[in-house]
């Protein structure tokens, strides 16, 4: 098949053309669907999913289809600015909005269903939005495989009638990125991604400084050449998660020295590699071994 184009995707050109073929149907009833819509709102983070679910809905819809991106101390800085320059690149309207899930206790004390209160408070924004730009739906960019994960947010997403095209046509994450790959996308390739948030234990206060200090420790690690990994917040205690292609660069001492110095220059007094591969949905492992973790309601 080939050698993988990119670290953070595993496909080779063969295995693109395969998955595009094999998922055109599906993709074609996708397009359809978007024309019946006559218009959308995309919920548009920058992400793969729903810079392909953009890319779509441009392509079918023009200018009725319209991009908006929430803005909170849970993006990450560099990924607002990427989803600004990438809705651009789309060509879609792109409108920013100040997110207020911190204002919420409940989002704030991090149990295992925090996602539901962050998308609550999304698809509020996007009702309003949708309804003052006189739009048909609003659309997220859950894909099929997300099906497999613990995603409280997707509760909030059909309470507020929220329509997910890619799982809808039943569209893997492989085939995404091999769409997104055909379509010319810069994000087919790019790791998967969450929120801040999500590298604090259930249970772990969240707050602006914490969200501030992971948020310049990623940042730290990625000016260091790494692309997949995640910094784990616990406490004094920087845990850092490294996809499996890239723990050999960790057997240089120089290399882990770099990383243990920018880590504790963002105020960590410890640093541990964690000695399984990063992998995303692993802040979830503690729900699948039945660990007693809080639930807000």
């Amino acid at each position: 098949m080939g050698q993988p184009m990119s670290p953070a995707s595993p496909l080779t050109e063969e295995q693109i053309k395969l998955l595009c073929t094999e998922s055109a149907p599906r993709v074609e009833q996708l397009r359809a669907g978007l024309r019946a819509h006559g218009s959308a709102l995309i919920a548009f983070s920058g992400g793969v999913d729903s810079a392909l679910v953009l890319k779509f809905a441009v392509e079918e819809l023009k200018e009725k289809a319209i991009a908006l991106t929430a803005i909170s101390a849970s993006v990450a800085p560099d990924e607002a600015e990427e989803a600004k320059q990438l809705a651009q690149k789309i060509g879609a309207r792109h409108v920013l909005v100040d997110s207020k899930e911190l204002d919420d206790p409940r989002y704030a004390a991090n149990p295992s269903n925090r996602c539901y209160f962050c998308k609550s408070e999304l698809y509020s924004i996007t009702d309003k939005h949708k309804a003052s730009l006189g739009l048909a739906v609003v659309l997220d960019g859950f894909n099929a495989d997300d099906k497999k994960d613990h995603r409280p947010g997707h509760q909030a997403a059909r309470e507020h009638a929220v329509r997910s095209p890619l799982a809808e046509a039943q569209l893997t994450k492989a085939e995404v990125r091999a769409w997104s790959h055909r379509l010319g996308l810069p994000t087919w390739d790019k790791p998967q991604m969450a929120c801040l948030a999500s590298r604090l234990p259930y249970g772990t206060q969240v707050t602006v400084e914490r969200l501030k200090q992971i948020g310049a420790a990623e940042r730290a690690v990625r000016a260091l050449g790494f692309v997949n990994f995640r910094v784990r917040y616990h406490q004094e205690v920087a845990r850092l998660e490294v996809a499996a292609e890239e723990l050999p660069r960790l057997l240089d001492p120089a290399t882990r020295t770099r990383l243990n110095a920018a880590l504790k220059a963002q105020g960590f007094t410890y640093v541990a590699l964690d000695l399984e591969p990063f992998r995303s949905g692993r802040l979830n492992d503690s729900l699948q071994q039945g660990v007693s973790l809080p639930v807000v309601s």
